[in-house]
């Protein structure tokens, strides 16, 4: 058996707050060690959990690690997380019609949002 993804860790200078604002939006429970790291930890088994690291000064530019979220109605929850404060980064089209959208998070780290792939 190989590696498994066990946490996403994204880099802020607000650890707690945008570990709320993603548990808000995938459920979990957020376990707060202090300001400097805080964990959503995953409601379903097998799932990742979501670390999120106070750094002073994030990574410039487009994040190297992203979340992709498959889900059932991609515009609806695309419109549900700009709502809470994503915004919008760009539209993809594959050409066998796969969609997904780019967002980014309210401090700035970009994540995919699409149907759900039925595997």
């Amino acid at each position: 058996m190989g590696p498994t993804v066990s946490m996403v860790t994204f880099d802020t200078h607000d650890a707690p707050g945008l570990a709320h604002w993603w548990a808000e939006h995938l459920g979990g429970q957020v376990q707060a060690y202090d300001d400097e790291f805080v964990m959503v930890l995953p409601t379903a088994p097998g799932q990742p959990a979501l670390g999120f690291q106070r750094v002073d000064d994030p990574t410039p530019g487009k994040n190297r690690v992203h979340v992709d979220l498959g889900v059932d109605d991609a515009a609806a929850w695309v419109e549900r997380l700009l709502a809470a404060g994503a915004t919008q980064v760009a539209e993809h089209t594959m050409p066998d019609g796969f969609r997904w959208t780019v967002l980014a998070d309210p401090h700035g780290n970009q994540f995919c949002v699409s149907a759900a792939h039925p595997s």
